[in-house]
């Protein structure tokens, strides 16, 4: 009977334990602090390779592409209103 108990009780510690360790993950990974600095990492990635810090011109010409395309529909459109 002692065995039982404190073998049971040995066990809920280690749960108690996992649950703790869970926890603290679980409020690292919502913190705002992280949650900004993994979406940085992440937007980094896109334009720099992580290997070689060499700048990924590909996905630079698309963005910026993009963008000219976005400012030139906004003149044009400009310019049909007045």
């Amino acid at each position: 009977m002692t065995t039982e108990m404190s073998s049971l009780e040995t066990e809920i510690e280690q749960t108690r334990d996992r649950l703790a360790k869970t926890i603290d993950e679980l409020v690292y990974r919502t913190s705002p602090k992280t949650i900004v600095s993994r979406q940085i990492a992440a937007t980094k990635a896109h334009f720099v390779d992580p290997v070689t810090g060499a700048p990924r011109t590909d996905n630079i010409l698309k963005v910026a592409g993009g963008v000219v395309g976005v400012v030139v529909v906004f003149a044009v459109l400009r310019a049909i209103t007045r």
